[in-house]
């Protein structure tokens, strides 16, 4: 599972989502008790799935979609186990951290159990329209609102996946080690997603405001408000952007209720 520095990224995933043994899971808890940077590893992917799970919108399953789910999760596990049991002669080759993230190209690869649960999603809302279309053909109006619903999560598919995305970090100008915020853009379709962490309260009356800054130079363009939630956490999930836009750089900025047509100074978090 891990070498002496840390460990294999598969395995920092699937810690994430809840798919380890007790006994692995353990191990992997001693090990992020001294590990910084495995710790931010396993904080990103949770931050992925989180993000997910804010702009999907939940459908029920169908029936028996749960068992099945589990029995496939029970048959991969066997077939690992089987695996590792062959090869326990064979000393486990793993990157140092740097270089494993190299290699998990994050242009066109996202952790699996955000694609699993995307697809989880995707096949429910496939099944429920083929249903309603066979039984309720006059119900027209909700077959509509779930085929938008399925537009929207693989719309939000390709933005996470498409190579030409940029991605971007975005910190606190002046003290990095506090709130950090990162973009992740599609200037052609004028897709973006945007998830801050440990964003300081706001006085009332006030609100974050994102910011696409364009590489033309041309005026800032405001891209949503938000407020964080007890812990600091927020996000922008695909506001109204005209496509066909590069972006030099992102910002964010504390605004009135409501938002502004112009980002007022300071900028509280930047980067590009």
């Amino acid at each position: 599972m891990m070498n002496t520095q840390h460990i294999a990224p598969e395995d920092l995933a699937l810690y994430a989502l809840h798919a380890l043994s007790p006994e692995e899971s353990a191990a992997i808890e001693d090990h992020l008790r001294t590990c910084e940077q495995c710790r931010q590893e396993v904080a990103e992917y949770r931050g992925d799935m989180a993000a997910l799970a804010m702009s999907v919108e939940q459908v029920p399953l169908p029936e028996g979609a749960t068992e099945r789910f589990m029995e496939r999760v029970a048959a991969f596990a066997d077939k690992r186990a089987a695996t590792q049991a062959q090869s326990t002669s064979a000393a486990a080759t793993v990157l140092p951290f740097e270089a494993a993230r190299k290699k998990r190209l994050w242009p066109t690869i996202v952790p699996w159990a955000t694609a699993a649960a995307l697809a989880a999603v995707c096949i429910s809302l496939g099944v429920e329209n083929k249903n309603l279309s066979d039984t309720v053909n006059a119900e027209s109006g909700i077959l509509t609102t779930l085929s938008a619903k399925a537009a929207h999560a693989q719309q939000i598919v390709d933005v996470l996946t498409s190579p030409s995305a940029q991605r971007v970090t975005l910190t606190l100008t002046k003290h990095p080690a506090e709130p950090t915020g990162r973009a992740v853009y599609l200037p052609d379709r004028g897709s973006l997603l945007f998830e801050a962490n440990n964003l300081k309260p706001l006085d009332p009356g006030k609100t974050y405001e994102l910011w696409v800054i364009p590489a033309d130079g041309k005026a800032p363009l405001p891209a949503g408000t938000f407020k964080p939630d007890g812990a600091g956490y927020a996000s922008v999930v695909l506001p109204t952007l005209p496509p066909g836009v590069g972006a030099k750089a992102f910002g964010v900025t504390i605004e009135k209720d409501g938002g502004a047509t112009t980002p007022t100074m300071p900028i509280i978090l930047a980067g590009g």
